[in-house]
């Protein structure tokens, strides 16, 4: 079969499109012929951790396709059936993940290929309203979001989130879903361009990085909420130390920061003596269970919502994609195809 491998060279340099072996399910298996794919900033962070002594890997965690063929021991799919996958692998359910649960796409073979092989209990039904593209992008966006705001996050409708460095794949999913679930969203971005997209997606208020954030919030309408216009009740961040310091001008007391991702340092500076006094909730999280997935597909489902998707390359144009994600032009979701 054809797919994409990383071999050789860290980088784009070790990205090629290549023949190799199809891979055979084996008992509690399934494998799954590749319709779409996303590409996801993880994809890129793989080139540099997948090392030039390591045997090739497929690289990939976003995908969505038909059952090819099943493995011994497996009645619940049959050849046919339209799915999505599940990257985040053994953790099927419970608060915190096991020692042992990694990420579809390495150090596994990943969905860049014209089929994978992957647990029967990792799958799920694709949501009708879905096309392929729109479901080959969603499962890693769409999964880290809803545990950010639902899960670790407790999101209710009425109240107001902010979500910092919108336009990424996960942000633009994290909009739409607060929005489906009755909050109040603000939005942030350096990118004028993007806060525009921003309020035609549905945001309430748009923030420029450089902007005085408590000051646009107190003069803005929608978010105007009793006595603490100018205050949110969650930040989902995944932008990290840059903007660290301005949340705490914004957040209310016994407000949520949930952070994933470190796109700008992996060290921030705490304010303490503010952080215990207003008494603030800051909380980690990465990816999500199986049980979470699920509850995420049926909200999608549920709320008609669809990923946006920014550009669509075919599979073998996979390292321009690559390279188009690096840029951090994008607005939503990069999305391949196979030729």
């Amino acid at each position: 079969m054809k797919a994409l491998i990383h071999q050789g060279e860290k980088g784009l340099a070790g990205v090629r499109w290549a023949e190799v072996e199809t891979p055979v399910p084996g008992p509690g298996e399934v494998r799954v012929q590749v319709v779409a794919m996303g590409l996801n900033h993880r994809d890129l962070r793989v080139l540099d951790w997948h090392s030039p002594s390591q045997p090739a890997v497929v690289l990939g965690s976003d995908g969505a396709g038909v059952v090819d063929a099943v493995g011994p021991g497996v009645s619940e799919w049959f050849p046919g059936d339209e799915v999505v996958i599940d990257p985040s692998l053994n953790w099927l359910d419970g608060p915190f993940p096991p020692e042992n649960v990694a990420i579809l796409g390495f150090p596994s073979n990943g969905t860049f290929a014209e089929y994978v092989v992957v647990p029967a209990c990792q799958i799920a039904a694709k949501p009708s309203h879905l096309q392929w593209r729109e479901a080959g992008v969603l499962p890693l966006a769409g999964l880290t979001a809803y545990r950010a705001l639902f899960t670790r996050g407790q999101l209710q409708a009425g109240q107001t989130v902010l979500l910092p460095g919108i336009g990424g794949g996960v942000a633009t999913i994290l909009l739409r879903m607060a929005k489906a679930a009755g909050a109040k969203v603000a939005v942030c971005s350096r990118n004028v361009d993007k806060l525009a997209l921003a309020k035609k997606l549905g945001a309430d208020v748009t923030l420029h990085n450089d902007e005085d954030w408590a000051l646009a919030l107190r003069v803005a309408e929608p978010v105007q909420v009793g006595n603490s216009a100018e205050k949110v009740n969650l930040i989902v961040d995944s932008v990290g130390p840059a903007l660290w310091d301005k949340y705490w001008a914004v957040l209310k007391t016994g407000g949520t920061l949930v952070h994933f991702g470190s796109t700008t340092g992996n060290e921030a500076v705490l304010p303490l003596r503010e952080f215990f006094f207003a008494h603030w909730n800051l909380l980690g999280t990465a990816m999500g269970s199986h049980a979470e997935f699920l509850a995420m597909l049926a909200f999608v489902e549920q709320h008609q919502i669809k990923p946006v998707i920014d550009r669509t390359f075919a599979l073998s144009e996979a390292p321009r994609a690559l390279s188009y994600l690096a840029e951090g032009v994008q607005f939503g979701k990069v999305a391949l195809h196979l030729d």
